[in-house]
């Protein structure tokens, strides 16, 4: 499974986590492109409204100078960001399987969960059965605890299935 690169958008919000408490000064839009690579001036300062808005960073004036901070809000999305590097590894035999159950209530949450699912290769195997030969990375379980969608989510690691053939083949694994 080859590893997936970040867009622009999550090179920032990742760049941004890393400073965790510490304020992010506002940079000149072509250093923050030379530091998160890629990307370009008007991306940039497109990305930072468009965030300020969703309520994930804030401004933070402090001895005449503009920082970023970000919120709790912006964390979780940044968390999800890394989420979203699935890691290859060598498969053990053993499938991942994923299941849950989320109230309506939370409908968007579940629509997250399958959207993190689905950018970590797993297929789904019914309704709300997500199968993988390799385990979520550690970044994808942070946040399904932060979130609270842990309590409705089942993680299975399946020795034996009794024809896995069509798994196999869809992950290009041999017996």
């Amino acid at each position: 499974m080859p590893k997936k690169d970040l867009t622009f958008t999550s090179k920032l919000l990742v760049y941004l986590a890393a400073a965790e408490d510490i304020l992010v000064p506002i940079m000149n839009p072509y250093e923050m492109r030379r530091r998160v690579l890629f990307g370009s001036r008007g991306s940039y300062q497109r990305t930072l409204y468009k965030w300020v808005k969703r309520g994930w960073i804030q401004f933070v004036d402090k001895d005449a100078q503009r920082f970023i901070k970000l919120t709790k809000k912006g964390e979780l999305q940044a968390l999800l960001a890394k989420a979203k590097l699935p890691i290859p590894m060598r498969w053990d035999g053993k499938w991942r399987m994923i299941i849950f159950d989320i109230p309506e209530a939370t409908k968007d949450r579940r629509n997250l969960l399958r959207s993190l699912l689905k950018n970590n290769g797993y297929v789904k195997l019914q309704a709300s059965v997500y199968i993988n030969p390799y385990p979520l990375n550690r970044e994808a379980v942070s946040y399904l605890k932060q979130t609270g969608l842990m309590d409705y989510i089942r993680i299975i690691k399946v020795e034996e299935m009794d024809d896995d053939k069509d798994l196999r083949k869809k992950f290009g694994l041999a017996k």
